[in-house]
């Protein structure tokens, strides 16, 4: 019998009608939300990615400027675009798309970005607050997999999880989160990479495997033990191909995964557009609940 799927659907519709209502609160006050998305360069998978959250903002009632800079855009354009979200009244939090062209440098744009407006949760300070378990915007996948897995009653507190891959915007952020003390947290948390040459001891005792190398087929059925829950978080494109690191067999072994398709995606999207409502509810809440105390 093959694993059971823990789809992102269902999570991320749960997110989004608890938003939908916190919104219609925050209009009702007189602000509506407003995401800024700046894209430098024309990456067809970045423009694409973008104008998901566009689309999503749109039918979610939120507002959602945009900039769109050349290809030969300079350092200074945009910091300068960064800086006039920042000093926006409108906008309660900024997607800058990543990975702009090899002119622009990435962290030190970001360094430029208020952190209160980080919709990623990318930002030191943000990734600071993190590690101190200060309330603020959370890194948009590992808050998902986290929400995906208590969605499925997937139970993560004191069981043993491996992540496999490091990186800033899952392994890293995904490890300070699952280890913190909370009841869909709370787990024994392992990081191993590709550098590591026996990386496969680690993931073949873990309970609970996370796959976030960036790597296409990089985690087989070998590689875990017998009824693992499986997270495939990591993924790259080859045109408009999707490659996963989870190879599609390990679903003859593990208890439950993540289909290809649906998994971790729509709870990312849904997690990005909770940290908006957050930050517009941080800028404009008490105001806007002055406001609806004055009429009443």
């Amino acid at each position: 019998m093959g694993a059971l799927f823990m789809p992102g659907g269902p999570v991320a519709e749960a997110v989004f009608a608890d938003l939908r209502v916190r919104i219609e609160r925050l209009r009702d006050a007189g602000h509506t939300p407003g995401l800024g998305t700046l894209l430098v360069g024309d990456d067809e998978p970045s423009a694409r990615y973008v104008g998901m959250k566009q689309a999503k903002a749109a039918e979610l009632g939120c507002r959602a400027p945009h900039v769109h800079l050349p290809e030969t855009a300079t350092q200074a354009d945009v910091v300068a675009a960064i800086r006039e979200f920042n000093a926006a009244s409108d906008v309660d939090a900024v997607l800058f798309q990543y990975p702009p062209p090899p002119q622009i440098d990435y962290a030190a744009a970001l360094f430029e970005l208020d952190p209160d407006k980080d919709v990623d949760g990318l930002h030191p300070v943000n990734l600071g607050r993190l590690a101190l378990s200060i309330p603020g915007p959370v890194p948009c996948t590992p808050a998902g997999i986290e929400a995906l897995l208590a969605h499925h009653g997937v139970a993560v507190a004191g069981r043993e999880v491996c992540i496999l891959g490091r990186g800033l915007t899952i392994g890293r952020p995904l490890a300070l989160l699952l280890s913190q003390k909370r009841p869909t947290a709370n787990a024994a948390v392992t990081v191993v990479h590709t550098g590591v040459p026996d990386w496969p001891r680690y993931t073949q005792r873990a309970e609970i495997v996370v796959a976030a190398a960036g790597v296409p087929g990089i985690l087989q059925p070998e590689h875990l033990r017998r009824g693992a829950v499986v997270v495939g978080a990591g993924v790259r494109y080859e045109g408009r191909r999707l490659l996963p690191d989870v190879d599609e067999r390990c679903e003859e072994v593990a208890s439950r995964i993540t289909p290809r398709v649906g998994g971790v995606g729509p709870t990312t999207i849904a997690m990005l557009f909770r940290n908006l409502v957050d930050a517009a509810e941080r800028r404009h809440g008490r105001a806007a609940g002055d406001r609806a105390a004055a009429r009443r």
